[in-house]
């Protein structure tokens, strides 16, 4: 094989310069020592969670802001050094970090918070009620103040619904020897749309709003991260501010900067450049915006993913929201998969929209009201693409809608 492509590709690699100290500092799940400009934030949910520490529960906690807003560092942050003082302290505390969305189910939720608890839960197998009650029963011998931190819960409220969320509130009536706490945190403001005010109510004994960061902030948070992941001198004034810029511009998302920067290097790196400049950021954008929009697609729940295919066979500049629903409607049918209603697809178009997966706006139509103009805003070819790739789906990309003939 002697000199292979691939020799030329690591060779450049390894002896090309070397523009990463630490490339791990980047990612969205490295926690940082010190957290900029959230200093208030910290104090505020450090003295809501003290009264654990003379082993009294706290109050419930929610907190929202959209993503990239530090809402996750935050809490763990927070949490860590509540830790360790607990120890020095003796209070029997405990707590159980869960990433709703990653999990998926309230099965595998309530199976996460009870290997916590110490109790091993078959992967499959028992009913969600069976699970809750071990976990129940385990967490009371425990003797301990649990602390929940339920992550992007709105993913798995809207999915799930909020039954296992009604279970959790009120499960200190029923404990004897343990007390719990919870601490929700929502990437979407409208999650009291989703929720029975009930639980509403209970889960959000208060709350804690993250507001975006504004461009110089992202700028200092950047400047902290670049420090530690690249070498020195290598990241040029001009790609540090425009990638704040392009993540301020975007909705002050640090986990977007940080992705800029780093793509950004990776880019620089493969070019062997000396130093990551400006246009090195412009493309890391162009690619993570490509595999941003594929990433949505590929995980768009069954619905959403007709309701797409309805717009996408309409093929116009704009269509209504009444003839998606009747394409939507053939579709179901195809696949044998139940109907929504037209009330229900609304808040489906709306995701997308919300996504910049569609286009959706509302026109007036002078004395006959108002309707909803929607059209598509990714190419055609990207959705061929993706769901060309899934059995399931391929077949629905060449369905021809029956009520498209009827003209």
């Amino acid at each position: 094989m002697g000199n292979s492509i691939l020799d030329d590709v690591f060779d450049s690699f390894v002896n090309g310069a070397k523009l990463f100290k630490d490339r791990e500092v980047l990612r969205h799940d490295y926690l940082p020592e010190k957290l900029p400009h959230r200093e208030d934030q910290i104090r505020l949910l450090g003295s809501t969670v003290a009264p654990v520490l003379k082993n009294a529960r706290c109050s419930n906690i929610f907190i929202y802001g959209k993503t990239g807003t530090g809402k996750t560092a935050v809490a763990k942050y927070v949490l860590s050094h509540l830790e360790s003082k607990a120890k020095e302290y003796g209070a029997q505390v405990r707590f159980c970090y869960v990433n709703c969305r990653m999990t998926g189910s309230e099965y595998r939720v309530f199976a996460a918070l009870s290997q916590s608890v110490g109790l091993s839960i078959p992967f499959t197998g028992l009913s969600v009620g069976e699970v809750f009650d071990r976990f129940r029963t385990g967490l009371d011998q425990s003797r301990i103040i649990f602390i929940i931190v339920l992550d992007e819960v709105d993913a798995l409220i809207k999915d799930r619904g909020d039954a296992f969320m009604y279970e959790l509130t009120r499960i200190n009536e029923t404990l004897r020897q343990s007390k719990v706490s919870i601490i929700g945190i929502s990437n979407d403001l409208r999650l009291k749309e989703f929720l029975d005010p009930r639980v509403f109510s209970s889960l959000s004994e208060e709350e804690l709003v993250f507001r975006p960061y504004d461009a110089g902030e992202l700028r200092n948070i950047l400047l902290e991260r670049s420090k530690l992941a690249f070498q020195d001198g290598v990241l040029s004034e001009s790609a540090l501010s425009i990638s704040s810029a392009l993540a301020a511009a975007e909705h002050g998302d640090a986990r977007r900067a940080l992705d800029l920067l780093r793509v950004a290097g990776e880019v620089a790196e493969r070019a062997g450049a000396k130093a990551v400049t400006e246009e090195h950021v412009r493309q890391a954008e162009k690619h993570i915006e490509h595999n941003r929009v594929i990433e949505a697609l590929k995980n768009l729940t069954l619905h959403s993913k007709l309701v797409l295919l309805s717009v996408y066979h309409l093929n116009k500049s704009s269509a209504s929201t009444g003839e998606i629903y009747e394409v939507y409607n053939e579709l179901c049918g195809e696949m044998g998969a139940g109907l929504l209603t037209q009330r229900r697809l609304s808040t489906l178009v709306n995701e997308l929209d919300t996504m910049g997966l569609v286009n959706a706006r509302v026109v007036s139509m002078g004395r006959y009201g108002r309707t909803k103009k929607i059209r598509l805003e990714i190419s055609r070819g990207l959705i061929k693409d993706v769901f060309g790739d899934d059995n399931r789906f391929s077949e629905l990309l060449k369905y021809e809608p029956k009520c498209l003939h009827k003209e």
